[in-house]
């Protein structure tokens, strides 16, 4: 296994996601406004791709309403500072089960939907990328099932694709690159594809440096792919991943904490980040570049 580190790289930032952490940092964006100027700042800070989730503005809990992801587009299309746009599809794929003794029928947290609707926000807003979770698995609660079944990931990999939007292969475990695979030989996605390598996400692929290698090299030599670990581990993931020959991704979806007693800000990540590229004496390169790499095209969102 020779070394095959990665010398130029690109940084996503995650800037806000879906899990419960809006009361545990106040820089937990929530509203689209405070989402948006969050990732503006990720973006002046060295992220060239900025991923976004949609919360409620009073509770901060996840939402999959169009006028919050159209409002976080426009804010981000209309900054002064240019930045690749990511916006999940990974919402409408909630079970929530009732119990060991009585799972159906389903309970409070549920929220399933089909294909369109879960895609309808990335067809109006148009981003550059979307993210497809390739695959079905159990999260750290106790009665949770994030569901992604092979058919709902052929239908909404097929729609992106015809969208002209990027997907973003998230890959928890190993069976999920199996089946991107899948996806890629029988036509569905085009390559190179782009992954998504999530380590450490209760219960798929552990943090550790042997499966994450394991996971690296299920990813095809043509293949693009970047990386994160949650927490903690959020920075010695940078250094892996770019050693590894990829790309990486940091921000407050995945880890609230810039040092010990120290709570973080997405630009703070993002500015870490770029230290730990750098002086692993790697580049740090811009949206127009990693357009270019991965062929990605801005749009205007699509006129209401």
């Amino acid at each position: 296994m020779p070394l095959e580190m990665n010398r130029e790289v690109f940084i996503t930032c995650a800037v806000t996601g879906s899990g419960g952490t809006q009361d545990r940092s106040p820089h937990v964006p929530r509203s689209p406004r405070e989402i948006a100027e969050s990732a503006i700042a990720a973006a002046k800070a060295g992220a060239a791709i900025v991923h976004c989730h949609v919360r409620e503005p009073d509770t901060g809990k996840p939402s999959r309403k169009l006028e919050y992801y159209r409002e976080v587009t426009d804010r981000i299309r209309d900054a002064d500072v240019d930045v690749v746009l990511n916006l999940t599809a990974g919402m409408g794929g909630d079970l929530v089960l009732g119990g060991p003794e009585q799972p159906l029928p389903s309970v409070g947290g549920t929220d399933m939907a089909g294909a369109s609707e879960r895609m309808e926000h990335v067809r109006q807003c148009l981003p550059e990328i979307c993210t497809l979770d390739c695959g079905t698995m159990n999260f750290a609660e106790a009665d949770y099932v994030m569901v992604n079944t092979p058919g709902m990931l052929h239908a909404m990999g097929t729609m992106m694709e015809a969208l002209g939007v990027k997907p973003e292969i998230e890959a928890f475990d190993t069976g999920h690159l199996w089946y991107a695979k899948e996806l890629v030989r029988i036509g569905v996605l085009k390559e190179p594809a782009l992954v998504q390598l999530c380590m450490g996400v209760p219960w798929g692929g552990p943090d550790d440096l042997n499966t994450f290698m394991a996971m690296v090299n299920n990813v095809p030599k043509n293949w693009h792919f970047s990386a994160f670990a949650l927490g903690r581990h959020q920075m010695p993931f940078v250094a892996a991943a770019v050693l590894a020959g990829g790309n990486v991704r940091v921000g407050l979806e995945d880890n609230l904490w810039l040092g010990k007693g120290q709570l973080a800000t997405n630009a703070q990540l993002v500015e870490r980040a770029a230290s730990i590229i750098e002086n692993l004496g790697a580049r740090v390169i811009g949206p127009e570049e990693v357009r270019a790499k991965l062929g990605l095209v801005k749009r205007a969102p699509v006129v209401a």
